[in-house]
């Protein structure tokens, strides 16, 4: 079916491509109905997360909000341990916004909510992290989640973090970690060569679990949290699909840590 697609003029694919995920979305509302799992985010009640990702991770797709494991992980760490909802006015920098974010944080944060991404049109500002368009402390809180995987001068774009970043703001800037130590080489530029080098055809780099030391040497305070820390019951953690793919929280701030 995509080898198919993909030969299709833009005008055809469109359609198409809706015809199916409708269809498929019909299909697992079906599938997965039932009791035993729960997602934090669109607080509904499902039989299973379904399977998702090129590997198909199982446990991983709400298939009601869209969610998946690192989704649910940010949102029980935004609403338990952050004050970003907690109705005072802020300014709230979203790059790259998650579907099954955006239209919750646009009700919630109101005027002060802006999305940004390079190349997704479907956002309010076009932006190029390693160069924003912000004066310097125009922002309360950041958040921007498997970014900087993709971007070739990281630091750069950390900076770029920090300097727009009020003084008693905070960001969270996740990445996968998928090594010990960082890798990257940017001689490698064909994609089917980085899918090998580092996962994915559009990745240039491989964060390891240095990636916190990497946001310390720009400036940033870096407070870890895990699964664990938030959800200590391990059945709880199953029933909210969140697992090993859920990842870590990185809570940066300005403040002396």
């Amino acid at each position: 079916m995509k080898r198919f697609l993909s030969v299709l003029p833009n005008d055809v694919k469109r359609p198409l491509r809706n015809a199916r995920d409708f269809v498929v979305r019909v299909k697992n509302l079906i599938l997965y109905q039932g009791k035993n799992h729960f997602c934090p985010v669109c607080q509904k009640s499902l039989r299973a997360f379904a399977p998702y990702g090129r590997s198909r991770r199982k446990g991983a797709l709400c298939i009601y909000c869209g969610s998946l494991e690192r989704h649910r992980l940010l949102w029980l760490y935004l609403t338990q341990k952050t004050d970003l909802f907690d109705g005072r006015p802020k300014d709230v920098l979203h790059i790259a916004p998650e579907p099954c974010f955006k239209p919750i944080f646009h009700q919630k944060l109101g005027a002060g909510y802006i999305t940004a991404d390079l190349n997704n049109d479907h956002v309010m500002v076009k932006m190029d992290i390693t160069n924003i368009q912000y004066p310097d402390e125009s922002f309360d809180v950041i958040l921007c989640s498997h970014v900087l995987e993709h971007v070739p001068d990281d630091r750069t774009a950390m900076r770029e973090f920090w300097r727009v970043l009020k003084p008693t703001g905070w960001a969270i800037l996740l990445v996968p970690i998928m090594a010990e130590v960082t890798f990257e080489d940017p001689s490698i530029v064909d994609p089917q060569a980085r899918f090998i080098a580092f996962g994915q055809e559009d990745h240039v780099r491989v964060y390891g679990r240095d990636f916190p030391d990497r946001l310390r040497g720009v400036g940033f305070t870096v407070q870890t949290t895990t699964v664990t820390d938030l959800v200590p019951d391990p059945e709880v953690a199953v029933q909210m699909g969140l697992t090993k793919d859920s990842g870590e929280i990185y809570f940066c701030t300005k403040l002396p840590g």
